[in-house]
C-alpha cells in the first residue's frame, strides 16, 4: 500500500509538472503573439493558462491589454483587477488604463480610487493632475452635455465602420465590411478583414448606396481617415507600411502606418498619383490627417521620438506641395494618454478624441478654439456624443452644424458605428462660470420673490443685476478666476450679501443668501449694527485716516441698511489705538469719523442729515493696550475701528 501511494503522488506531481509546463508554454506562446500584436490569438493563449491556474504579472498585464487595445473595457477591467490583486508593484500605466477601464463600465466611483492610486504613483503626470483638479468632471462634463441631436443613419455594417470625412457632398469612409462575397485577408490584430475606403451618397434619401472608394487607393492592407482638398483634387490618407506588395515591419516585427497624398488632374478624371509624405518611418506610425481651413496645415497623429503619450497630435505647414517642419500640439492638447483622430472645422476648432483628457470612458471627443495660431482651452464635448465607450473620428459642417463621428457603444450593428448628429446649441470652448443662487428668508427658509439681486466685481463695482423669481432663485454667467460678491435687497428686508472666487475651469457656482425682515430684527437706540449686519471691524492704518478697501466692502452693508430703513440716523463713533498723543488721537479720529460720513455721502448717496459723527481718540480702548503697555499690532489695531450707532 504504501508503494502504491507513493507511486500514485508520484504520478500526481508528475502530471502537474507536465500540466505547468503546458501552461507555461501556452503563456509564451501568448507573449510572442502579444508582441506581434496579435491580441486575439494571444488572448486565446492566455485564457488557457489562465484557466488552468497559471499567473503571472506579464499575463495578466497582456490578457487586459488584449482587451483593451479592443475597446473591451469590462472584461480589460477584470484583468486589471486581478493583476491589481496579484501584484504589490503595479506600474502605473497599468493602474491608468484600469481606472479608465473601470469608467467605460460606468463604475466610477471605482475608477476614482483607482485613478487617486495612480496620482499617488505617478502624479506628476498631466493625466493625474488633471484628476485631482478637476473632481467635479462628471459636473463639468454634464454642463457641455445636450448640444447635440443624434439622428440614425443606415449604412453602418456588421463589422467596423469609422473615420467619416467630407467630400464633394458625399462622405468618405473606411469600413472592412464583406464586400460581396470575395474573400479579403484577415489582421491579426482582431481577426477581422483589413479596411477599405467607402463612398457614401449622401443624396440617396435612404442614406445607404455605399460603393468601394477609387481601386488607385484601396489595397490588400488597410487604408483608412482621409481627407480632402475643397476642389476634390488632392486627398490625404493613411495606409499600412506597404509598397509594391511589400508588407514592411519595424525592428520588432509590427507593421506600421503611414500617410499618403493623391492627386489627380481634374474631377472628370479617376486615376489618382499617390505618394508617400516625406516624414514616415518604418519604425513608428504616421496617421489620421486633417486639414486646416485655409489647406495650408497638416495635422495628423504619431507616435513618433518625443511623443508624450501612446500617440501625439502634430502639425506641418504646406507649402507649394513642400512639408515645412513638424510641430507638436503640445501639452494642452498631448497627454500621456492617446491623442488620435483629429479634425479641423472651417471656423478653426480642433476636434480629437482622447484617452488621456479627462472623460466619460475609452476615447472621448474633445474640443479647442484655434486662433491666431494660438491653442485654446481643451473641452470635453459631453452627452451624447461621448460615452462609456470609445467615440472617436468627429467631424461636422459648421455651417449647417450635419456631422458624423463613430462609437462602438452598444446598441449599433456591428463593432465601431457611425452615427450622424445635428448640433442644437453651441459648444462652451473657454472657460466659463455661471453662479446659481436662491434668496431665501433665514427665519423660514422660504424663498424671497422679486427681490434685487447685485453681481459686484471685485472692486465693488455693480456690474449687473437680476430679480428673483416665486423661486428666489437668480442666476449670472461669470469668468473663471475672479473675485465677485453677491448682494440681495429688498424693502422690509436687511440686505444680505457673499464674496466669493471662482475657479479655474469651467462650472456652476451654487450660493444661498438668507434675508432677515426689519421685525426679525429690533434694534433700539444704542445698537452698534457692525454686528447685527454681520460687519466685519472697520479698520484703520496707523496714523492714517483714509477708507480702505477692505473696508469698503463694509460700508457699502451699512449704506445697504440705511437705504432699507430710511428713517434711521446713525452716529459714527472712530477710535485710535494709545499711540502717539492723547490730543493727535483724538484729532485723528475726528478726520476718521468725517472720512467714513463722507464715503457714505458721496459714494452711497446717503443724506448728510441722517448721519454725525466724533471722534474718541483712545479714550475708549477695546483691550490693555493703554499708554506704555508693551503690545502687538493686531493687539493696537483692534483699537483702531469705527462704530455705526442708532440714535433715531
Amino acid at each position: 500500500m504504501k508503494n502504491i501511494i507513493t507511486i500514485y503522488f508520484s504520478l500526481f506531481f508528475l502530471s502537474v509538472n507536465i500540466l505547468m509546463a503546458q501552461e507555461k508554454n501556452a503563456a509564451k506562446e501568448g507573449n510572442k503573439e502579444f508582441e506581434q500584436l496579435a491580441y486575439i490569438d494571444a488572448r486565446e493563449s492566455y485564457l488557457k493558462a489562465a484557466n488552468n491556474g497559471f499567473t503571472s504579472d506579464l499575463l495578466l498585464k497582456n490578457l487586459g491589454d488584449s482587451y483593451y487595445f479592443n475597446a473591451d473595457y469590462k472584461n480589460a477591467a477584470k484583468w486589471y483587477g486581478q493583476l491589481f490583486e496579484y501584484s504589490t508593484t503595479v506600474e502605473p500605466e497599468y493602474i491608468y488604463r484600469y481606472a479608465l477601464s473601470l469608467k467605460s463600465d460606468e463604475k466610477y466611483l471605482a475608477s476614482d480610487r483607482i485613478m487617486e492610486k495612480f496620482y499617488e504613483t505617478k502624479g506628476e503626470d498631466y493625466r493625474a493632475n488633471l484628476f485631482i483638479n478637476e473632481r467635479n468632471y462628471l459636473e463639468e462634463i454634464e454642463l457641455q452635455s445636450g448640444r447635440f441631436e443624434l439622428i440614425n443613419v443606415n449604412f453602418n455594417s456588421e463589422l467596423s465602420d469609422f473615420a467619416p470625412s467630407f467630400y464633394k457632398g458625399n462622405i468618405i469612409f473606411s469600413s472592412n465590411r464583406n464586400n460581396r462575397g470575395v474573400t479579403k485577408r484577415v489582421h491579426d490584430w482582431n481577426e477581422q478583414p483589413f479596411l477599405d475606403l467607402y463612398k457614401l451618397n449622401t443624396f440617396d434619401e435612404k442614406n445607404t448606396n455605399t460603393i468601394k472608394f477609387n481601386s488607385d487607393i484601396n489595397s490588400i492592407y488597410h487604408e483608412s481617415t482621409a481627407v480632402f482638398t475643397n476642389d476634390g483634387l488632392t486627398m490625404y490618407f493613411t495606409r499600412n507600411n506597404y509598397t509594391n506588395e511589400d508588407y514592411k515591419e519595424d525592428k520588432d516585427g509590427t507593421n506600421k502606418l503611414k500617410l499618403y497624398r493623391a492627386k489627380r488632374e481634374h474631377t472628370e478624371t479617376t486615376k489618382w498619383n499617390i505618394q508617400e509624405l516625406p516624414f514616415n518611418s518604418d519604425e513608428y506610425s504616421v496617421a489620421h490627417p486633417a486639414l486646416s481651413p485655409d489647406e495650408k496645415t497638416l495635422y495628423f497623429a504619431s507616435d513618433m521620438p518625443g511623443t508624450k503619450g501612446l500617440s501625439d497630435l502634430y502639425k506641418v505647414e504646406i507649402k507649394d506641395s513642400i512639408f515645412g517642419k513638424i510641430e507638436s500640439l503640445g501639452n494642452k492638447i498631448n497627454t500621456e494618454g492617446r491623442e488620435t483622430f483629429p479634425f479641423i472645422s472651417k471656423d478653426n476648432k480642433l476636434y480629437f478624441a482622447s484617452d488621456g483628457h479627462i472623460g466619460l470612458g475609452g476615447l472621448d471627443v474633445f474640443v479647442s478654439n484655434l486662433e491666431q495660431n494660438k491653442i485654446g482651452e481643451v473641452f470635453n464635448l459631453g452627452r451624447p456624443i461621448n460615452g462609456p465607450n470609445d467615440d472617436f473620428t468627429f467631424i461636422i459642417n459648421s455651417t449647417t452644424g450635419i456631422g458624423y463621428f463613430a462609437s462602438n457603444r452598444s446598441g449599433g450593428m456591428g463593432d465601431d458605428d457611425i452615427y450622424s448628429f445635428k448640433s442644437i446649441k453651441p459648444l462652451i470652448t473657454k472657460c466659463e462660470q455661471s453662479i446659481n443662487g436662491t434668496v431665501l428668508n433665514a427665519i423660514t427658509d422660504q424663498p424671497i420673490p422679486n427681490s434685487t439681486v447685485y453681481l459686484l466685481d471685485e472692486n465693488n463695482n455693480v456690474i449687473n443685476e437680476k430679480t428673483t423669481g416665486v423661486s428666489g432663485n437668480f442666476n449670472f454667467v461669470l469668468d473663471c478666476s475672479k473675485t465677485y460678491s453677491i448682494r440681495s435687497t429688498k424693502e422690509t428686508y436687511l440686505p444680505a450679501e457673499k464674496v466669493f472666487n471662482t475657479p479655474n475651469r469651467t462650472g456652476v457656482v451654487e450660493r444661498t443668501l438668507f434675508m432677515k425682515k426689519e421685525q426679525e430684527l429690533p434694534a433700539p437706540l444704542g445698537t452698534d449694527i457692525g454686528p447685527l449686519l454681520g460687519i466685519n471691524i472697520i479698520y484703520f492704518d496707523l496714523d492714517k485716516h483714509y477708507i480702505r478697501q477692505d473696508a469698503e466692502v463694509e460700508l457699502r452693508k451699512i449704506i445697504d441698511f440705511m437705504n432699507v430703513y430710511s428713517n434711521i440716523k446713525i452716529d459714527v463713533r472712530s477710535h485710535t489705538d494709545s499711540r502717539n498723543t492723547s490730543e493727535y488721537n483724538l484729532d485723528l479720529s475726528n478726520r476718521r469719523a468725517q472720512a467714513t460720513i463722507d464715503y457714505l455721502v458721496n459714494v452711497g448717496g446717503i443724506n448728510r442729515a441722517r448721519l454725525t459723527g466724533k471722534g474718541y481718540g483712545e479714550l475708549q480702548l477695546r483691550n490693555r493696550c493703554g499708554d506704555g503697555v508693551p503690545c502687538s499690532e493686531s493687539e493696537h489695531q483692534l483699537n483702531r475701528r469705527s462704530e455705526f450707532i442708532i440714535v433715531k
